[in-house]
């Protein structure tokens, strides 16, 4: 079926505001496996923080490696300033067998990895292996020997050359069989193992090599650091030397915090990306006082208390971060701290006196609600304290009563409905703070969005929070975010990588499940990275050279939602398409967004008013078969964004739009060098 538009833009009308490059901003979060799958180090249980998972005591992910019918394994107390517990390994002299730990793991090559090990041995032991093999075929991948220096605790590095990626390889630690024998064949000898690391030469702030180039792609503008582990997480934990650092435990999602991505590495990761960060302190189990130490250890000189401390840790100069978020998600129940929005408001000013009196140049954001007496709530009591109110916009099938057994063309009709009530929620809030002058200065950060298909709980095959048609529901909230740019500055897309539902970038095959899902290697490839559709989206919009927003008219066919709950607006004529458009900086170029969000291709004629255009205009796409295309690790290509260029005046008879799909229009004045 095919249907007709017109698109009508005003170029002489373009908006007195700029839309904000943190619009297109991105969101870092301590959960299930975002920090996992970002950071770059291939082992878990570093510090061998986690309980056994076997009969034997060896902590977490690792396992025995021994053949030794004795070895005996024990989890004990770290050495000291240290974290997480050790492993004691104990031999028996008269099984003459080597003796140590393994564990799984995925590994790049050829490349050389920086090797960290916390040991200490009884004396007659002098030397440990570590060495990694291809566990299908056990050839030798590399290895390294630490020659032991002592019986007390001590910190070994080494560099290790692995041959080649292996995705099913295991790393060994042990001690080798031609060790030293006991004379007494009662007696024995012990290895405990405090730290055990395997660190790429290629990773920056510890972070995945893959997922930098990535996300530099994204020209994010803004970095958030926050989520539900940040109302119980201590900053002070998370500086200074990273195996001093104590293990923390994620009070909000369960798991542990990692406590090798913390304030430095944070920063470490903006600067790389040349990108704002975005700070979300604990207002949870924290204080104000806390809070302020946070910004001073940031913000502060080097003559300052907590200034100092940053320069002890190796960055003198201050980090200068501006944006500062109090509470995440607030009203949440699975929220540590939570409580009503009246405490939350009280509680919000005495951080906010606080926090500005470390810093007062920086910019306040407070936690705001789609559900408005909340937002009511906070802007009477601490409107004047703030810059920002945040919203967090999930939408789901529940919004309209379906489910998974809802037939798959109502399911995708309401995905496309999504901006919908992300335009709800903007009015409405909105309406809120500009009710009083003593609030009406403050603006709205999305800090968190996302498509959410419930049920969620129990995912069967793939989640389709990767799909085209989430990356179509993803494309018309951000026109939706555009075209109230007066009001909406920040964005944060929801998660960056893998995480809670699904990451912006993938890393390997364990997709996200609120509680099941295979276990990671399965697909044979782990190693893999890779971007969603949504992914495509956020990298073609915040590439654009748009800085004010234009009038746009459309006249285009409609679709209905067939919705089996009240909805707060109607849901029965919107539009297939949904258009925004800007321009650029000197009015040379208009670039127009258009998301054709029917099941039907739309023939799309475009009339530029008294804008002359170039003969030629470069058009991005991102399209599919199906509203269900997606990339994954056997496919990590299947949905792309593709480039061409289409004569002008082809747009004046008429252009055809694919079903489900993402265009980005560029047009260059005629004159224009």
């Amino acid at each position: 079926m095919n249907t007709h538009a017109k698109i009508r833009i005003d170029c002489s009308e373009a908006s007195e505001h700029t839309v904000n490059p943190y619009l297109f901003g991105h969101f870092v979060e301590d959960i299930r496996d975002h920090m996992e799958a970002m950071l770059a180090f291939p082992l878990k249980d570093m510090d061998f923080e986690s309980e056994s998972e076997t009969k034997r005591e060896i902590s977490g992910s690792w396992y025995a490696y021994t053949n030794g019918r004795n070895t005996k394994y024990a989890l004990e107390s770290p050495a000291p300033k240290h974290s997480g517990r050790a492993q004691r390994i104990r031999l028996l002299s008269d099984d003459e067998a080597y003796a140590g730990i393994a564990q799984k793991a995925a590994l790049k090559g050829p490349a050389e990895y920086m090797v960290k090990l916390v040991a200490r041995a009884s004396i007659e032991l002098k030397a440990i292996i570590i060495e990694a093999v291809d566990r299908r075929s056990e050839e030798l991948l590399g290895r390294v020997r630490f020659e032991l220096g002592g019986h007390n605790w001590r910190e070994y590095e080494a560099r290790l050359s692995i041959v080649r990626e292996c995705a099913d390889a295991e790393i060994r630690v042990y001690v080798p069989a031609d060790h030293p024998r006991w004379t007494d064949h009662v007696s024995t000898g012990m290895l405990w193992l405090d730290h055990v690391s395997l660190l790429p030469d290629d990773s920056i702030a510890m972070v995945k090599r893959e997922v930098i180039d990535m996300t530099r792609d994204l020209n994010a503008g803004m970095m958030r650091l926050a989520g539900n582990y940040i109302s119980a997480y201590h900053w002070e934990h998370g500086v200074g030397p990273v195996l001093e650092r104590p293990v923390m435990y994620n009070e909000a999602w369960g798991g542990w915090a990692s406590k090798y991505f913390g304030t430095d590495e944070f920063i470490q990761f903006c600067r790389e990306l040349q990108v704002e960060p975005l700070i979300c302190v604990n207002d949870g189990s924290g204080t104000p006082e806390e809070a302020a130490q946070w910004i001073e250890y940031c913000n502060g000189g080097a003559d300052t208390p907590m200034g100092a401390l940053r320069a002890a840790n190796g960055n003198p100069e201050p980090y200068n971060v501006r944006y500062w978020e109090i509470g995440n998600e607030v009203w949440g129940q699975w929220q540590v701290g939570t409580c009503t929005a009246e405490q939350f408001a009280k509680r919000a000013v005495s951080f906010a006196e606080a926090m500005k009196a470390a810093d007062p140049s920086i910019v306040l954001l407070a936690c705001g609600h789609f559900e408005q007496e909340w937002n009511k709530t906070i802007l009477d009591i601490a409107g004047e304290h703030m810059d920002y109110l945040t919203l967090h916009l999930y939408h789901g099938y529940g919004l309209f009563g379906m489910n998974r057994d809802t037939p798959e063309e109502d399911r995708y009709k309401a995905i496309a409905a999504f901006p919908e009530f992300t335009r709800h929620h903007i009015k409405q809030t909105a309406g809120h703070i500009l009710a009083d002058a003593k609030h009406s200065h403050v603006k709205l950060a999305i800090t968190e969005y996302n498509t959410m298909y419930y049920p969620n709980t129990t995912r069967k095959g793939l989640p389709n929070e990767h799909t085209l048609g989430a990356a179509v529901a993803n494309a018309a909230n951000l026109n939706e975010m555009i075209r109230s740019s007066d009001l909406v500055h920040i964005g944060s897309f929801s998660d960056l990588v893998n995480g809670w539902l699904g990451g912006c970038i993938r890393v390997g095959d364990y997709y996200a499940d609120q509680y099941c899902g295979k276990e990671s290697g399965w697909s044979g490839l782990p190693l893999t990275v890779y971007g969603t559709p949504t992914y495509e989206v956020m990298k073609l919009y915040a590439n654009r050279d748009v800085r004010h927003i234009l009038p746009v008219e459309a006249e285009c066919g409609t679709f209905a939602v067939p919705a089996l709950k009240e909805t707060p607006m109607k849901l029965d004529a919107l539009p297939d398409l949904d258009i925004v458009a800007g321009t650029n900086g000197d009015r040379s170029s208009v670039t127009v967004f258009i998301v054709n969000r029917s099941l039907n291709e739309v023939k799309a004629a475009l009339d530029l008013g008294a804008f002359e255009a170039s003969e030629e205009t470069i058009l991005y796409e991102i399209t599919g078969e199906a509203c269900d295309d997606m990339n994954s690790v056997f496919e990590p290509e299947r949905v792309l964004c593709k480039e061409k260029a289409v004569p002008a005046e082809q747009w004046q008879l008429g252009y055809l739009l694919r079903p489900a799909s993402v265009y980005v229009l560029e047009i260059k004045a005629k004159h224009h060098k």
